[in-house]
């Protein structure tokens, strides 16, 4: 059952929740890893940066036939988002980059959320911009990463003053990875509208970049979840056959992102069939490797995950590396506003791939 608080109290806990708080005069602490110097390999990381309430609890209500539960939903959705404290949460992936000195980040649910209910009287404000704020915790850490690609998906303006742009995007180290060309897509077949307001579409990233002079492209992308009870296996096999006939076959390719679906599923064999390796299996064997997901509030103790959805996949760099994952021990739970939370929702990975 979901719960719908009443308003007054609803509008007290969110406007502490998402109040900006003044900062403090501590500094955090942090340590930058030297970057993997070894020639021929090649360190990327995949995070979903999960926009920090259930979505499609909104999307449900907003789609339903009564008005009467749109309003609560959605202020139950900015209670949560301030609970899941998105700058936060920034912080912990920003010190997962420096740990891990990736060469490329692929991120989904890159959102931009701009709320601002005062002209209805209630007094919430939420402004987020999930990539600046992230480039700027890496860049307080000395770390150079610009964007080298993003792509506009999600739409959602269900009503005045509340906006969510969902993004796919590529991050690349700037000391070290040179980009030649890059760009964004959105795949031909997409969901489209679901409720007023709210239209989901899909798409992918990419980057054709050198790194101590060899070629690579890398990718990073976001397929359809299944929705409101559909099953929607043949719409991701549909968008990930349309991504794999853009990637050039001359060089090594990196796929990473949140595919939405599992092992062995029809997108799982169009990449196969395509000769990609999902390098978990190739270099974990035996190992389940969960990524999925812990509660929408982030506030289990211990990691509920019960699919492997998100991934690396490579062709021409099927050789050795190492693979693993973040935010899927409690060592890597942050301080939240209420209680100890995730980075995110997703486990991330972080593949050392060698050719």
């Amino acid at each position: 059952m979901r719960r719908v608080l009443p308003l007054s109290l609803a509008l007290a806990i969110v406007t502490l929740a998402c109040a900006d708080r003044a900062p403090t005069a501590a500094t955090p602490e942090f340590k930058v890893a030297q970057a993997d110097g070894s020639a021929g390999s090649v360190t990327v990381m995949t995070q979903n940066l999960y926009v920090g309430a259930d979505v499609d609890a909104v999307i449900g209500a907003l789609a339903s036939p009564s008005p009467d539960d749109d309003v609560p939903a959605l202020l139950f959705a900015i209670e949560t988002l301030g609970k899941t404290d998105y700058p936060a949460r920034a912080d912990a992936i920003a010190d997962e980059i420096a740990r891990a000195r990736p060469h490329v980040v692929g991120l989904q649910e890159v959102s931009v959320i701009d709320i601002d209910l005062t002209a209805l009287g209630l007094p919430i404000v939420v402004d987020l911009d999930f990539l600046a704020i992230l480039r700027a915790k890496l860049a307080e850490r000395g770390l150079h990463y610009d964007v080298a690609a993003q792509v506009q998906n999600i739409v959602a303006a269900p009503l005045p003053g509340i906006s969510l742009v969902d993004h796919d995007a590529i991050l690349v180290d700037a000391d070290r990875v040179t980009v030649t060309s890059a760009g964004g897509r959105n795949f031909t077949f997409n969901v489209g509208v679901v409720a007023p307001g709210v239209e989901l579409k899909r798409g992918w990233v990419f980057a054709h970049a050198t790194i101590d002079g060899q070629p690579y492209t890398f990718v990073s992308t976001h397929t359809e979840a299944d929705l409101a009870g559909a099953h929607l296996e043949e719409l991701r096999a549909a968008q990930v056959s349309e991504l794999v006939a853009s990637l050039p076959t001359d060089r090594p390719v990196v796929v990473v992102g949140d595919l939405n679906d599992i092992p062995g599923s029809l997108m799982h064999q169009v990449l196969a069939g395509a000769r990609f390796t999902d390098a978990w299996a190739a270099l974990r064997p035996g190992a389940i490797g969960l990524t999925c997901c812990h509660r929408p509030d982030l506030s289990d103790e211990i990691a509920p995950f019960s699919q492997r959805i998100d991934y690396v996949f490579t062709r021409g760099l099927e050789g050795r590396g190492k693979v693993d994952r973040f935010g899927e021990v409690p060592a890597d739970r942050l301080a939240g506003p209420a209680y100890p939370i995730w980075p995110s929702d997703h486990a991330g990975m972080i593949a050392t791939l060698r050719r």
